[in-house]
């Protein structure tokens, strides 16, 4: 089976290159514009979940080739950190993870042949208590922005995490076990460099 031309449907840099370490390059990159935010009382995993899945649906139209989407949130309690809004919101964000924990949710949605496939990777992390100092040097770093919950993982915040249980990748924005499995179930794999 000749595999399909792949778009990803996200503006992430990030997902970009955790695609390149499994060996994938998708063909176009087109980021996918929907309206971000939760529906009244809805619950983090659906949310995600239909976050996910809208963006593979706005992108359906890209012609015979496969759609790749996810969409990651960060979950304390049953509140919805998304990406903050500025440092203030960012601050809050960090000030509420410290010395607890909380859950990373990273949804990835196919759409291939008229087919939608799609999969919900959880991962617990466990942040040490951060001091006020942390936590501006953390906003004066600007790491922070455009990242659900306010921090990133593969930078300086991976220094607050004192455990994780889960999916590093999808963390960071990709799951790639989950991914892998996906792609080559419609004929893509990675290549050798």
């Amino acid at each position: 089976m000749a595999a399909p031309p792949l778009t990803l449907g996200s503006a992430s840099p990030r997902r970009l290159e955790l695609l390149a370490q499994i060996g994938i390059s998708p063909q176009q990159i087109v980021p996918a514009e929907i309206d971000e935010t939760p529906l009244r009382n809805e619950l983090p995993r659906r949310y995600v979940q239909r976050m996910a899945r809208e963006k593979t649906q706005a992108l359906a139209g890209m012609g015979s080739g496969a759609v790749l989407c996810a969409d990651t949130t960060v979950v304390a309690g049953r509140r919805i950190l998304g990406k903050p809004a500025d440092a203030r919101e960012a601050a809050e964000f960090l000030r509420l993870l410290s010395g607890r924990r909380h859950l990373v949710l990273t949804a990835i949605a196919l759409g291939h042949a008229g087919r939608l496939q799609e999969r919900l990777v959880e991962t617990v992390i466990r942040f040490r208590p951060l001091t006020a100092m942390e936590i501006d040097d953390y906003l004066a770093c600007g790491e922070w922005q455009g990242k659900a919950g306010a921090y990133a993982v593969q930078g300086r915040a991976g220094a607050f995490v004192l455990w994780m249980r889960g999916s590093y990748s999808g963390v960071v924005g990709l799951p790639l076990a989950e991914t892998a499995t996906l792609l080559a179930g419609i004929g893509i794999r990675g290549k050798a460099e």
